[in-house]
């Protein structure tokens, strides 16, 4: 289990980091889409790169995941409350929300440790 564990946390890290530094022109407009303002959306991104590297580390370091897997799920929550704010179709929701399944599945995971 613990190799699957570690495949969710790539998973999960390559993913944001993904959107947030290569895809960064649709998080621009998703977030004026949203109206929240750039400081928001720049401390929403540094958490979640930050969050992104602790998940990483975490592959050789298991007691730094529990805590960042359960922040980003909070993210995802967010996420999903504000697509549903703009009532965005449930194709706009599916990476948030299988990203926080992924979260969900991790911070279960790495509980123990």
């Amino acid at each position: 289990m613990e190799n699957v564990t570690n495949l969710a946390q790539l998973i999960l890290a390559f993913s944001v980091a993904y959107v947030w530094i290569f895809r960064f022109h649709n998080v621009l407009r998703e977030f004026d889409e949203f109206g929240l303002n750039p400081l928001i959306r720049n401390i929403v991104g540094a958490s979640k790169i930050s969050l992104s590297t602790l998940l990483v580390v975490g592959i050789w370091f298991p007691t730094l995941v529990f805590i960042p897997s359960l922040l980003m799920g909070f993210l995802m929550i967010a996420a999903q409350y504000y697509h549903f704010s703009v009532k965005n179709p449930l194709i706009k929701h599916l990476p948030s929300m299988i990203l926080l399944i992924l979260s969900a599945v991790i911070a279960a995971q790495s509980y123990n440790y």
